[in-house]
């Protein structure tokens, strides 16, 4: 049975391939080939990815990263759509569903919004709910160092509380809208924002939401 994150992943693959390997994309920095080479490391070489939490490790993540940077673009993305090998905990459909879920729907969305001619994707209800599933609980993570106070409502008024704090904003939108807002992708996220209007300015300012 075909799960959110193999389609997400399917559809990452496929629109890398389309994109090609030097198409913008919002993760700053990157273009589409490093985007893919970050995607194959966090998924085949566990001893390098955890340099993006690890301090220890970032020297190493660095090294990697631009061995899988130097790969052909072709085979990079064949690497992503054929999914990690069998040794991988992201083999297991369990762990691949919980860990590459949002992973694959934000990265899609880095591709797709980095381009002027971008529209929003028709997303069904179940796959929003399974979207606000995992924010409700990555919410005061990927909050945690903003300087406001931030809550997340959905348009049926469902809320999750990002950051205690004060001034506090609220931010309205659809699931997929408030991921990638609290990940970091504020100027590209379809949300009503509502508190102080310094506090805004703030919020789309700050680089630390996200993980």
């Amino acid at each position: 049975m075909s799960t959110f994150a193999k389609r997400e992943r399917l559809l990452l693959a496929d629109l890398l391939e389309t994109s090609g390997p030097d198409a913008p994309t919002l993760c700053e920095g990157w273009r589409t080939r490093d985007l893919a080479a970050h995607v194959v490391v966090r998924e085949r070489r566990p001893d390098a990815a955890g340099g993006t939490l690890i301090r220890q490790l970032a020297t190493r993540l660095d090294r990697v990263m631009d061995e899988y940077r130097a790969k052909p673009y072709e085979e990079l993305v064949q690497l992503i759509r054929t999914g990690p090998p069998r040794f991988s905990p992201f083999s297991l459909k369990q762990v691949d569903e919980a860990a590459n879920t949002v992973e694959f729907y934000v990265h899609t969305e880095d591709v797709r919004r980095a381009q002027p001619d971008w529209t929003p994707r028709d997303l069904d209800p179940v796959f929003q709910d399974a979207l606000w599933s995992r924010l409700e609980r990555t919410a005061r993570l990927v909050g945690r160092g903003i300087p406001t106070g931030l809550v997340l409502r959905r348009p049926n008024g469902q809320t999750a509380v990002a950051h205690r704090g004060t001034p506090v904003v609220t931010a309205t939108g659809e699931p997929s809208e408030l991921l990638l807002f609290a990940f970091g992708r504020q100027n590209a996220a379809k949300v009503d924002l509502d508190g102080e209007k310094d506090a805004i300015a703030r919020l789309m300012e700050t680089k630390q939401l996200g993980i």
